[in-house]
C-alpha cells in the first residue's frame, strides 16, 4: 500500500434528504465538486453516502456542510449509531399541519381561510431551499416539481389546495425516512457489529481490536463480544452464534475450539489465540459483502432508473402543453385546464417506481442476513428466483465432511505399520481436506504424532490427494487418480475386500509401490434429507457432484431417502464445472460447495452457494451467496425469500403505475384535484415501502410435504462422461428407505487392523 492510500479514508454519511434516485445526480454534482474525494456511493434505501477521500484534503465537517448547503439534511454516521435523530416531523411542519386545520373554520368565520396562506409561508421555506438547490446544481427533482404545482395553485387563488400540497409533502418525507429507518435497522445493525475493542489476556489491557496482531492470546469474559476469529486455548463456554448462523442455540465451546468474531460469550471465561486480524475476521467479510450488496444494483433497478431519465421529463412536457391548450383554443375554461396540467405534473413524479424495487430487494438482503445468507449484490437475489436445478457438493456440504476411518491396512512388509503410519499423518497435517483429518486423528488415537516438519516437496492435487517426501520416500495418498500420478499401472486391490461400500476408499503409494488401503465414511448433515426433499416440492431439481466414489455418492443418496434426482461422482474439479454447462442448457443452474475443488463450478454456474464459515477462504470468494451455517436448510429458505421479492417487486410496480392512472382518469373525468394528487403520491411511496418490509416478517413454519416426480427426469443431464461415474435414480420404482437416519448418532466401530499384507502392480 503506498502512502496515498495510506491517507485515504472511508466516511459514512445519514443523508435524510435523500428521497429517490432521482436525487443521486444532486448529490453526485456536489461531491465531485470537492478536492480530495476519490470515490463514492449512493445507496438509497439506507439514504447513505459512503464517501472514500484524502482527510488531509477535506474532511468529514466540509463534506457535510456541502451537502447541508442544498438542504439534503446529512451528518457524519458515527460508528454503531443506529438512532433516528427524526423521530418527530420538523416543528415548520406541525405548525404548517396546525394552520391548515385551523383554516378549515373558514364556514364558520370567513377571514380564517388566510390561515391556508399562514400554512403555505410556514411549510414552503424547505421546499424552496432544496428546489433552489437543485437548480443551481443542474438536477431535476421532486422539491422543483411540487414548487411548481404550489405556485401554480396560489395563481389560481386555490390557497387552501396549496398549503394542503405544502402540508402533505413535508409530512411525506417524514414518513419516508421514518419507514426507510425501520426496513434498514436489521442491516445497520450487520453492518455496525465489527467489535472495536479486545482485551489482552496477558495485561488486561484494552486496546483497539485493529491493532491486534495474529496469533495474540485475548481474554474474554461472559457477556461480553469475541472481538477477533480465533481458537480457544483456555477455559469453556457457551457463544451465541446468532449474528453468523441466524441460530438461536448456544454452541457449547472448549479447547482447540473455533470462535468467530462478532459472537457473543454467554457464560465462562475464555482466553482465544488470534487467528486471523480484525480486518480479516468472519465478521469483517460479512460487513464488507453487505456493504457491497447495498450499492449493487439488479437488473430490474437498472431498467428503472433508466426508465425514469425519459419518464420524469416526459410528464413534464405533457403538463405544459396542457397548460398552453386554452391559451392556443381560446378556451373558456382555463382553470380547469390548468389545475388538470397541475395533477399529471404531480404525477410526475417518479419516487414510488423508483423505490419499487431497491427498497424490496433491501429488506429481502436483511431478512436473508438474519437467517445466516449473505447475498453479495441484489442481482444475485432476482437470478436465485429463476433457478430451476441446483448442484451439490457432497463433502462438507450434504455430508458433515467430518471422516472415521473404518479400516487401514498396510500393504508393505518393509515399513512398520506404526512409522506408516506416522507417515501419512505427517503429510496429511499440511492439507485442509476433511479427509485428512481422520487420518490424523486415527494416528493419534494410536499414540502416533504428526510431525509436519518432516515433509519436503508437499504438493497437493485438487481431486485427487497429495504428495510428500519423507526420509527419500516419495508418498503419494489419496484416491484411485492418485495411481497414476504415483506411477503403478493398477489400483491395488485385496480379496474379501469390497471398494465400493459406500466409503470413501483410498490408497498409499511409496514411489510406485502401493504401502497402504483405507476406508472412510461420512454421514449426512443434520436437515440434508428435509432440504432438499424441501427443494423437490418446490420444483427445484437437485442433483450430485462429487470427486468421491460411486459407492460413497450412493451411500449419500440413501441416507438423504432417495432425494437426488442425479449423481455424478469420480468428478475432477473441471469436471464438475464441465456437468454445471451442461445442466445450463437444460435450466438456470445453481451450485452448492465448500471447497477449493467446488470453486470452478461455484463460478460457471448461474449463481454459486458456498458454505462461508466451514468452506474455503477461495469458495467463499468465488460464490455469489455465502451461506454462514452447515445448515443446508437456509438454501430453501433462501430460495422462497427470492421468489417473494420478485413477486413484491412487481407488486409494487403495479401499486405504482395503477394509482397514477386513477389520478389522471378522475382529473380527465373533470375532478382535476392537485391535493389528492400529492396524496395519492405520498400514500403510494409509503404503501410500497411498507409492502417491502412485509418480507422482513418472520416465515412461519410449515411441514414439508414431499413431491412425488414421476417421469421427469429426462430433462436432467445424465450421459456418463468419461472421466466420471454418473448415476440417474429412477423415479419409476419406489425409492430406498433412510437406512441411517442423517441426525444420528454413527456408532464409532474400531477400525479393524490386520496383518501387512504386500501386494504389487501388474
Amino acid at each position: 500500500m503506498d502512502s496515498t492510500d495510506k491517507k485515504l479514508q472511508k466516511s459514512y454519511f445519514d443523508v435524510l434528504g435523500l428521497c429517490c434516485s432521482s436525487e443521486i445526480q444532486l448529490i453526485e454534482n456536489i461531491v465531485k465538486s470537492l478536492d480530495g474525494v476519490k470515490d463514492f456511493t449512493v445507496v438509497v434505501p439506507t439514504k447513505t453516502l459512503i464517501v472514500v477521500h484524502d482527510s488531509l484534503l477535506v474532511s468529514q465537517i466540509q463534506i457535510v456542510k456541502a451537502l447541508n448547503r442544498a438542504r439534503l439534511e446529512a451528518n457524519v454516521r458515527v460508528s454503531g449509531e443506529t438512532n433516528h435523530k427524526h423521530k418527530w416531523p420538523s416543528t415548520y411542519t406541525i405548525a404548517s399541519g396546525v394552520l391548515l386545520l385551523l383554516s378549515f373554520c373558514k364556514y364558520f368565520y370567513s377571514p380564517l381561510r388566510w390561515l391556508a396562506v399562514g400554512a403555505i409561508v410556514v411549510g414552503i421555506p424547505q421546499i424552496m431551499l432544496k428546489a433552489f438547490a437543485a437548480i443551481r446544481n443542474l438536477t431535476f427533482d421532486i422539491n422543483i416539481l411540487v414548487l411548481i404545482t404550489v405556485a401554480g395553485s396560489i395563481a389560481l387563488q386555490d390557497y387552501w389546495e396549496a398549503g394542503t400540497v405544502v402540508f402533505l409533502f413535508t409530512v411525506s418525507q417524514w414518513l419516508e425516512s421514518r419507514a426507510s429507518y425501520k426496513a434498514t435497522a436489521v442491516m445497520s445493525s450487520l453492518v455496525s457489529m465489527v467489535p472495536q475493542r479486545a482485551v489482552l489476556a496477558e495485561t488486561g489491557q484494552e486496546v483497539n481490536a485493529d491493532e491486534v496482531p495474529l496469533n495474540t492470546v485475548l481474554a474474554v469474559k461472559a457477556g461480553e463480544t469475541i472481538p477477533i476469529d480465533g481458537v480457544v486455548v483456555q477455559g469453556n463456554c457457551e457463544v451465541d452464534e446468532k449474528t453468523l448462523t441466524g441460530e438461536s442455540f448456544p454452541v457449547s465451546k472448549q479447547k482447540d475450539s473455533p470462535v468467530w468474531a462478532g459472537t457473543i460469550n454467554i457464560n465462562g471465561y475464555i482466553s482465544v489465540k488470534t487467528t486471523a486480524v480484525a480486518e480479516d475476521s468472519v465478521v469483517a467479510r460479512i460487513a464488507r459483502i453487505v456493504e457491497d450488496a447495498q450499492i449493487k444494483k439488479s437488473k430490474t433497478q437498472r431498467f428503472m432508473d433508466r426508465c425514469a431519465k425519459y419518464y420524469t421529463p416526459a410528464i413534464v412536457v405533457i403538463s405544459a402543453s396542457i397548460a398552453v391548450v386554452p391559451l392556443v383554443f381560446q378556451l373558456g375554461n382555463k382553470k380547469e385546464w390548468f389545475h388538470l396540467a397541475l395533477v399529471v405534473l404531480v404525477t410526475a413524479c417518479p419516487c414510488a417506481l423508483l423505490l419499487s424495487t431497491p427498497v424490496a430487494m433491501f429488506c429481502a438482503l436483511s431478512k436473508a442476513a438474519t437467517l445466516g445468507v449473505l447475498f453479495k449484490g441484489a442481482e444475485h437475489l432476482e437470478t436465485l428466483s429463476g433457478i430451476k436445478i441446483m448442484a451439490f457438493d457432497k463433502t462438507g456440504t450434504i455430508t458433515r465432511g467430518e471422516f472415521l476411518v473404518v479400516d487401514f491396512k498396510s500393504l508393505h512388509n518393509d515399513v512398520s505399520f506404526n512409522t506408516l503410519l506416522h507417515w501419512i499423518s505427517s503429510i496429511e497435517c499440511k492439507s485442509s481436506h476433511p479427509m485428512a483429518a481422520a487420518l490424523v486423528d486415527f494416528a493419534r488415537a494410536r499414540g502416533i504424532e504428526a510431525k509436519p516438519d518432516i515433509v519436503e516437496e508437499f504438493e497437493n492435487f485438487p481431486g485427487e490427494g497429495i504428495y510428500g517426501k519423507i526420509e527419500d520416500n516419495e508418498i503419494h495418498i489419496g484416491n484411485k487418480k492418485i495411481v497414476s500420478r504415483a506411477g503403478c499401472n493398477a489400483v491395488p486391490t485385496l480379496e474379501g475386500y469390497e471398494t465400493d461400500q459406500g466409503v470413501s476408499v483410498g490408497y498409499v503409494f511409496l514411489g510406485s509401490c502401493p504401502a497402504g488401503i483405507f476406508s472412510l465414511s461420512d454421514t449426512c448433515r443434520t436437515g440434508a434429507k428435509e432440504a432438499i426433499h424441501e427443494l423437490n416440492s418446490l420444483g427445484i431439481k437437485t442433483v450430485m457432484l462429487t470427486g468421491d466414489s460411486h459407492g460413497a455418492a450412493m451411500r449419500a443418496q440413501d441416507q438423504l431417502g432417495g432425494g437426488l434426482e442425479a449423481i455424478h461422482s469420480e468428478l475432477l474439479p473441471e469436471g464438475k464445472s464441465r456437468i454445471i454447462k451442461e445442466l445450463q442448457a437444460v435450466g438456470p443452474t445453481a451450485m452448492i460447495g465448500d471447497g477449493i475443488n467446488d470453486a470452478p463450478a461455484l463460478a460457471t454456474a448461474e449463481i454459486g452457494i458456498s458454505m462461508g464459515v466451514s468452506g474455503s477462504a477461495l469458495a467463499m470468494e468465488s460464490g455469489d451467496v455465502v451461506l454462514f451455517s452447515n445448515d443446508i436448510r437456509k438454501i430453501p429458505k433462501a430460495y422462497r425469500i427470492a421468489k417473494k421479492v420478485k413477486r413484491k417487486i412487481i407488486e409494487n410496480v403495479v401499486i405504482s403505475m395503477v394509482t397514477k392512472v386513477g389520478v389522471l382518469g378522475l382529473a380527465v373525468a373533470g375532478h382535476p384535484l392537485v391535493w389528492v394528487a400529492v396524496l395519492t403520491d405520498v400514500g403510494t411511496c409509503l404503501l410500497v415501502i411498507f409492502n417491502s418490509m412485509m418480507l422482513l416478517k418472520e416465515e412461519e413454519t410449515t411441514p414439508v410435504r414431499e413431491k412425488v416426480r414421476g417421469g421427469n427426469n429426462k430433462d436432467i443431464v445424465n450421459s456418463k462422461p468419461s472421466t466420471a461415474v454418473t448415476t440417474t435414480v429412477p423415479t419409476n420404482v419406489e425409492k430406498k428407505s433412510c437406512a441411517r437416519k442423517c441426525c444420528g448418532a454413527e456408532s464409532k466401530q474400531k477400525p479393524e487392523i490386520e496383518e501387512p499384507l504386500l501386494v504389487t502392480c501388474e
